[in-house]
């Protein structure tokens, strides 16, 4: 039986999130929030957490910073209960800033140990040691990118099934990903994304394009639910009705919810179902993992859904 049930090698930071700032920020005023929140940042970390929190066997290989961002983070993660037996060091940690108006939001991340993990960094033998091995935000790993489509080659190998959130390209290019897909069983963009990879004008040119090149392509629509193809087979389920708190991690909860459903077993509709009741369910609360660091919270959230006996 292997150790782990998934293995993530990808970032981590903190998020810092000031609420209720005016829509137009005047340059040289002191602008006031109405609210403010540390919580737990980055794609990888995120789901790392919230598949934890479901019930998932987690392994999270990153690269930290000596510091007291770098301590929390990790603290977050090991409290509920990932493994972070293989994380590397480093000067500074990342730290990401978000100002959310209204539906939008202004992101400014300061990199850090976010885009140093290296391939040397990474334990291979631990990775290979779980059944499934995902990576999220490509485009931040620029020290592990050059060796990205290798080492998913290698998870291949060793008869992992794999997966990839590519999430956004700062530098809006959406290059180096063709050696990779290939080795992808599972692609988990949002819509912008999906049309950026695939270089299409639309969404649904852009899923006929990568459903040729990946088994499994899964497309978070936010408000619209989500749409997949597999094996040529399109589906959809719709969105789960919630009052919005906060829309940060939605989407890595959303695949935290479909990965757990998926390493249990369970067919493309279902992963979507529970993948989108997940992302719902972390809008209840600041950041993308609070809502899932409050198990009651969960638990009636889940049961009030029919899906109480899931998050185990």
């Amino acid at each position: 039986m292997s150790k782990l049930d998934i293995a993530i090698a990808g970032e981590i930071n903190l998020d810092l999130i000031l609420y209720g700032l005016p829509e137009q920020m005047a340059m040289e005023r002191e602008l006031l929030a109405s609210n403010f929140a540390i919580t737990l940042g980055s794609s990888s970390a995120i789901l790392a957490h919230n598949l934890a929190a479901l019930g998932s066997r987690v392994g999270f290989v990153t690269k930290v910073g000596n510091d007291a961002f770098g301590a929390l983070a990790v603290e977050r993660l090991r409290e509920r209960g990932v493994d972070m037996a293989r994380i590397a060091h480093g000067a500074k940690s990342g730290v990401t800033l978000i100002l959310p108006h209204s539906s939008e939001r202004h992101i400014l991340t300061y990199p850090g140990t976010i885009s140093e993990l290296r391939y040397d960094d990474l334990d291979l033998g631990y990775l290979t040691s779980a059944r499934h091995f995902h990576m999220s935000s490509l485009f931040l790993q620029r020290d592990l990118l050059p060796r990205v489509a290798e080492l998913f080659r290698r998870m291949k190998a060793a008869g992992l099934t794999t997966s990839l959130d590519t999430n956004d390209d700062p530098d809006d290019r959406w290059e180096g990903v063709e050696e990779i897909l290939p080795h992808v069983d599972i692609l988990m963009p949002n819509e912008r994304e999906a049309v950026k990879l695939a270089r299409a004008g639309d969404l649904e040119t852009a899923l006929s394009r990568l459903a040729k090149k990946v088994e499994t392509v899964v497309v978070k629509l936010g408000a619209s639910g989500a749409t997949a193809i597999q094996g040529g087979r399109r589906s959809s389920v719709p969105a789960v009705p919630v009052t919005l708190v906060d829309t940060i991690g939605a989407g890595d909860s959303f695949d935290a919810g479909f990965l757990h459903q998926f390493l249990r077993g369970a067919d493309i509709t279902n992963c979507m179902t529970y993948g989108n009741l997940c992302g719902a369910f972390s809008t209840s609360d600041s950041g993308g993992t609070e809502a899932f660091r409050d198990a009651v919270h969960m638990q009636e959230f889940f049961r009030r859904h029919g899906a109480g006996d899931q998050a185990t």
